[in-house]
């Protein structure tokens, strides 16, 4: 029984963790945007409400994440632990989270928070590509396709996500600093948080977070 909180900002490389966690301890990695994207499709009442605001390009408030979250956490592979990815966000989310969790006389075992300096974290997503056919990754600079705009894997077209451009990376990260290190002083107050540093090598960074959680 594992349950567990992954922060970080966007590029700290959450995603590369989350795989290899959830994978060792066998928990689901349960991600809001997996969980709004997968309402919105099935249409449930509360996707119907989240689309709304989706649609406007708006943040979808914090009661209505918070019981799409907790309606999730109700699902029977959860019984055994989870990982949130991106949740909570911020205090109140937090806050409504430990009450949740303590009226099922449970706890968040570790938060797992992992730094990087902000320069890096431009340098990470504003390089990312995409395949828009089969979804591989690369990187302009760190992992680019043997031909320029050609998916190695398909041959499909490679693009830049429109939100992966170094102005709104660096607008992503002022306001995920903005929500969240309040958030990271909750977590240190109640002694459940531990810092690792993202800019290491992920195999590393996944060795220090199994070490971390076995002590």
């Amino acid at each position: 029984m594992l349950r567990l909180v992954l922060l970080g900002p966007p590029g700290a490389g959450k995603g590369t963790q989350a795989v290899r966690i959830t994978k060792k301890y066998h928990i689901p990695h349960i991600s809001t945007g997996d969980i709004f994207r997968m309402n919105v499709k099935e249409g449930t009442p509360l996707g119907k409400k989240a689309k709304e605001y989706m649609d406007q390009g708006a943040l979808v408030p914090d009661d209505l994440t918070i019981a799409l979250v907790e309606d999730r956490l109700e699902q029977d592979d959860c019984k055994n632990g989870f990982l949130l990815d991106g949740f909570p966000r911020t205090v109140y989310q937090a806050e409504r989270f430990d009450q949740y969790l303590e009226e099922r006389e449970m706890t968040i075992d570790r938060v797992i928070n992992l730094n990087v300096e902000e320069k890096l974290l431009l340098e990470r997503i504003s390089g990312r590509r995409l395949c828009r056919s089969c979804g591989a990754t690369y990187h302009a600079k760190n992992f680019p396709p043997k031909v320029e705009g050609v998916c190695d894997a398909c041959g499909g077209e490679i693009y830049q996500r429109a939100d992966d451009t170094a102005e709104t990376v660096s607008n992503r990260i002022k306001v995920y600093e903005a929500q969240t290190m309040p958030l990271i002083a909750y977590y240190e107050k109640a002694g459940t948080i531990s810092h690792f540093e993202g800019e290491e090598d992920p195999e590393q960074v996944f060795l220090n977070v199994v070490k971390a959680l076995e002590n």
